[in-house]
């Protein structure tokens, strides 16, 4: 495959950020003249290192600043870093180029390098991951397609979950004729209370087949104890299925940590890769519980895949996760939670003080995660949470979003990233100081 003969060849665009090597990251950076990439130094604690601001400055020079507001909401989808975004654009252009000659020759095999790289980061089996569009791709196959259960049969799941996802898993109720059960978890637990819920509502419907558990709340970013429940529903013979939509990134682990058999992933969150790319991760040997996808067959259940069908996807996002991922890794996972747990500490501390301020999510550090929602006192409804949300933006310049799904109320959701400043976090704080004294 010559660069004369093919124009932007596969190898001259892939060659670098999708090895997979950081060395190739730091060469195409240097290239471009943005100097050093990031490192972090190896002798620093990530507690220690989330402190140190001149590292972070360096880290949010890779990435281009929203413009016209400070921008607290970024669990919508992740911003690529600049090394990342530009592999991508000239993936798209290759893409674009080489068209169906491309595709139809060379993609499979770079699409297959894509899921190894996830695999590894993982540490799962390759056999193990889908590539999908997103998360709600692979849960709402994961849903429809579960084949355990039966008439009388029951399924669960808590008002923290996924909007999406608490519909489709009431759905299964009108498709089955199973008996849909939602529990009301609190808007402020730690570990063991969240636990007990769920023991309570196995205990309360010993006709269980399936739960869904999600591993951080995009409401408030509570951090449900996945491993905990999935154990003892596994005891019981429950099946669980796992949303980590938000949790990879946002929080530093492998899969092995949860022990679970079905998983579905963002890849355009925490982990900055473009948009459109997430992941399905099915425990080897699990297959046989999971239908597959209308038209495909997998007589043997043997293959993951046969659970997705895709179609025509965006190629080049696809081509720049292991980029996204050696800048993820280059960084450190657990450098990351330690920087975005510290920066929501600096608003959750101070808004626990004040009392008209309402916080919520966890109560211990187990619980809690970079992201963390808050309301005004008394002020529960979606119609409060609006009004608080443009009131930020419109009085004080900071764009949030509204969270709606818990039982408790309505809710506004705050979501650094690695590149917020504590300044920025300041300015909110500023904000609240001035909505607390107002509510007197």
């Amino acid at each position: 495959m010559s660069e004369s003969g093919r124009g932007v060849s596969r190898r001259t665009v892939l060659r670098g950020l999708a090895s997979g090597a950081v060395v190739a990251i730091a060469g195409a950076v240097k290239a471009r003249t943005v100097g050093e990439l990031p490192k972090p130094p190896t002798d620093v604690a990530p507690q220690t290192l989330s402190r140190d601001e001149d590292y972070w400055s360096e880290v949010a020079s890779y990435y281009d600043a929203t413009v016209g507001t400070i921008n607290l909401e970024h669990g919508y989808w992740g911003k690529m870093a600049r090394p990342v975004q530009e592999f991508y654009l000239s993936a798209t252009r290759m893409v674009n180029k080489q068209n169906s000659y491309y595709a139809r020759r060379d993609y499979d095999a770079d699409h297959q390098s894509s899921v190894q790289r996830v695999a590894r980061a993982l540490g799962a089996e390759e056999s193990e991951i889908v590539l999908t569009r997103n998360a709600t791709e692979a849960i709402h196959n994961l849903i429809r397609q579960y084949r355990g259960l039966r008439s009388g049969d029951a399924v669960l799941y808590a008002d923290a979950d996924y909007p999406s996802f608490k519909t489709t898993m009431a759905w299964l109720e009108k498709v089955h004729d199973v008996n849909a059960v939602e529990i009301e978890l609190p808007a402020r637990a730690n570990q063991q209370e969240l636990l007990k819920k769920y023991i309570s509502a196995f205990d309360a419907n010993r006709n269980l087949k399936l739960i869904l558990v999600t591993h951080v709340s995009n409401q408030h970013g509570m951090v449900i104890p996945l491993k905990a429940i999935a154990a003892e529903a596994r005891i019981r013979g429950i099946d669980v299925i796992c949303d980590n939509a938000q949790s990879w990134g946002l929080m530093d682990y492998r899969i092995s940590d949860l022990d679970v058999d079905w998983a579905g992933f963002n890849l355009h969150k925490w982990i900055g890769a473009p948009l459109g790319v997430g992941a399905l991760y099915m425990r080897r040997g699990s297959l046989q519980k999971i239908a597959p996808y209308p038209g495909e067959v997998d007589l043997n259940n043997t293959d993951a895949g046969a659970r997705v069908h895709t179609a025509t996807s965006n190629f080049a996002a696809i081509l720049a996760i292991p980029a996204a991922l050696d800048f993820h890794e280059l960084i450190g996972g657990a450098n990351k939670e330690a920087r975005l747990n510290y920066l929501r500490s600096l608003w959750t501390s101070e808004a626990e003080a004040m009392p008209n301020i309402e916080v919520l999510g966890g109560t211990d550090e187990a619980s809690r995660t970079g992201m963390a929602s808050l309301r005004l006192v008394a002020k529960k409804t979606i119609e409060d949470a609006k009004k608080l949300q443009q009131r930020l933006e419109n009085d004080f310049g900071i764009f949030t979003v509204v969270r709606k799904g818990l039982a408790s109320g309505g809710c506004v959701r705050i979501t650094p990233q690695i590149f917020s400043t504590p300044g920025q976090i300041g300015r909110f704080v500023d904000a609240l100081r001035v909505l607390n004294k107002l509510r007197r």
